[in-house]
C-alpha cells in the first residue's frame, strides 16, 4: 500500500493532542508532542502511545521507567508545536511542575496521566508505549485536535 495514501486515510481520523514527557536518569527533562495515545484499560488503569523507531528521543523513552502525557487544550496549539521540534531543551521557558519520577507536567494542560512503564510492544515502523496510570488530573476546557495534517477544535453536537 502506499504510505501517503494510508497517511491521508488515517488523518481523517480525529484525535488529541497530547505532549509526552519524561526525565532520564541524568535528570534531563524531554518531550515531544504525539496524537498516538489512546486508552487500553479501566481495570488495571492503562494507556498507550506510540514512537517512530527512528525517532531521536527513542532511547530516551525505552530507557525510562516513567512517563506523564499532557492532554492539550486548543489554547495550547503553541506548546504542540514547540515539542514537535527538535531544541536542546525543550522546557526552556515551557511553565511546567514534577510530577511522578520527575516527569514534567504541563502548566494548564486540560489532562494529565503519570504513568508507570508497563510494556514496551515493537510493531511495524514504531514501538507502543504501555503505561499504568498512577495519577490523572482534568480540567474543563475545549480540546486541541488534530485531523488531516490540520489542529482545530470541536464543537459539540447537542
Amino acid at each position: 500500500m502506499d504510505e501517503r495514501h494510508l497517511r491521508n486515510a488515517l488523518g481523517r481520523f480525529v484525535t488529541g493532542v497530547t505532549v509526552i514527557t519524561t526525565r532520564t536518569a541524568e535528570g534531563k527533562l524531554e518531550g515531544l508532542t504525539a496524537n498516538s495515545f489512546s486508552a487500553v484499560s479501566l481495570d488495571p488503569p492503562l494507556v498507550l502511545w506510540s514512537l517512530r523507531k527512528s525517532s531521536s528521543l527513542m532511547a530516551t523513552f525505552e530507557g525510562a521507567g516513567h512517563f506523564a502525557v499532557n492532554v492539550l487544550g486548543a489554547w495550547q496549539f503553541a506548546l504542540s508545536e514547540h515539542f514537535a521540534k527538535r531544541a536542546p531543551d525543550k522546557f526552556e521557558n515551557v511553565v511546567h511542575a514534577p510530577g511522578l519520577a520527575g516527569c514534567p507536567l504541563l502548566f494548564g494542560a486540560l489532562a494529565t496521566f503519570e504513568c508507570s512503564k508497563e510494556a514496551n510492544v515493537t510493531s511495524g515502523d514504531h514501538v507502543v508505549f504501555f503505561g499504568r496510570v498512577e495519577r490523572a488530573t482534568y480540567r474543563e476546557g475545549e480540546p486541541l485536535i488534530f485531523s488531516a495534517g490540520r489542529y482545530g477544535t470541536h464543537a459539540f453536537l447537542d
